[in-house]
């Protein structure tokens, strides 16, 4: 009788343990928040002391369906103490069920079916509202400017020395007699500063056709040759000269470097030119050629984007477009209204980042500073006007 009574009591203990563990409750299922439509999110609520429970939760497990009455199959799983999980098997469009089972050491517990829960696109990611809020500002300039370019008002442009002396340039070596000398460099004509290098060509182009001076340009890619012969041509049209261009003029040398700036230099002492314009990408040739132009005694116009070679054009050439002045050459010699004001908007941009990160290098600064002095007040309003700024 009492071996009865102890198996009984034995037996209505592992009862009470079985019963111990229970499921997870509140779960909710819903599409992951600016995303493709890939994932749905998955939450659920833990028991208020999960380590008072007389059976050891080892985590829980996901089961996921297609319909409430399918078959769930796993997908994941996540240890004890988690309360959420993000399935990114999913597919856009489809209805999916789930089921959270607790899984302790020797039992589990399986929730209700929740759902119907579907994955979708959405159109715009929140997190990303600032380029968004850039992107309105930035297009809202450029259309402005634009129209006030159309309308005729006189939008400033600084100065840049090297554009204004091409005149000055291609005038001289015109008195001397001289021919005058043009080299993209090393650039392909996927480079966009052999594409503004372009523009500055037929600018030369058509001050040479002007005066009668020779132009030679000699090329290392012939891809690029082919676009210079078609913009060369086009501007000795432009002022009635058609038949002072010379398709033998803007030729090929090579595609090896230290070939390519042996060529040149070869070509500047024979021919001697009065002028010489390096606009273009550039790479350890640019000295080798430079010095070459400066021993002749030819007036040189360098530009590059390449920072490497930027002091080796500065220290040999008399004037040097440095960076983004190759880039906006286009806009500066031809007054394009559509140019013009892309222009004059991208800059006021640029200027805006700049005073932004500024001024956020200052409130990083003063941050510090007032932590190290350790006043509350002072601190607890920093804080305050620090995360308005982020969360609003």
């Amino acid at each position: 009788m009492k071996k009865m009574t102890a198996m009984a009591l034995l037996l209505l203990a592992c009862c009470s343990l079985s019963s111990a563990l229970e499921p997870p409750q509140d779960i909710q299922a819903a599409d992951a928040p600016n995303d493709e439509g890939q994932a749905i999110n998955l939450s659920w609520s833990l028991p208020p002391h999960p380590e008072a429970s007389p059976v050891p939760l080892k985590g829980f497990q996901i089961l996921r369906a297609e319909s409430p009455d399918g078959e769930f199959k796993e997908i994941g799983f996540v240890l004890a103490g988690k309360s959420g999980y993000s399935d990114t098997g999913v597919k856009t469009g489809t209805a999916y069920y789930y089921k959270i089972k607790a899984l302790g050491l020797s039992d589990s517990a399986e929730s209700q079916a929740v759902g119907p829960a579907t994955a979708t696109a959405q159109w715009f990611d929140t997190s990303r509202a600032n380029v968004l809020v850039l992107t309105i500002i930035l297009t809202f300039l450029l259309i402005w400017y634009i129209e006030r370019a159309k309308k005729g008002d006189q939008l400033y442009i600084r100065k840049i020395q090297g554009l204004d002396a091409i005149d000055e340039a291609v005038g001289r070596s015109t008195e001397l007699g001289k021919p005058v000398l043009y080299s993209f460099g090393l650039g392909e004509i996927r480079d966009i500063v052999t594409v503004a290098s372009l523009a500055i060509l037929r600018q030369v182009a058509v001050r040479c056709a002007q005066h009668g001076t020779e132009l030679l340009v000699p090329n290392w890619d012939p891809i690029v040759m082919a676009a210079a012969q078609e913009t060369v041509q086009q501007a000795y049209s432009e002022p009635g000269r058609p038949d002072l261009y010379k398709e033998g003029n803007v030729t090929f040398l090579t595609s090896d470097q230290f070939g390519y700036a042996a060529g040149v230099d070869g070509m500047m002492l024979r021919q001697k030119p009065g002028a010489v314009f390096f606009l273009g990408y550039f790479y350890a040739e640019a000295l080798l050629m430079s010095e070459t132009g400066h021993s002749i005694g030819a007036i040189q116009i360098a530009g590059t984007t390449a920072i490497t070679q930027l002091p080796f054009f500065i220290a040999s050439c008399d004037y040097t477009l440095i960076g983004e002045e190759m880039l906006a050459a286009s806009c500066y010699l031809k007054r394009d209204p559509q140019l013009l004001g892309s222009l004059k908007g991208e800059d006021l941009v640029k200027a805006f980042l700049i005073w932004g990160f500024a001024l956020m290098s200052l409130w990083a600064t003063l941050g510090i500073i007032l932590q190290k002095n350790g006043n509350p007040a002072m601190i607890n309003a920093f804080n305050f006007i620090r995360d308005w700024f982020i969360t609003g």
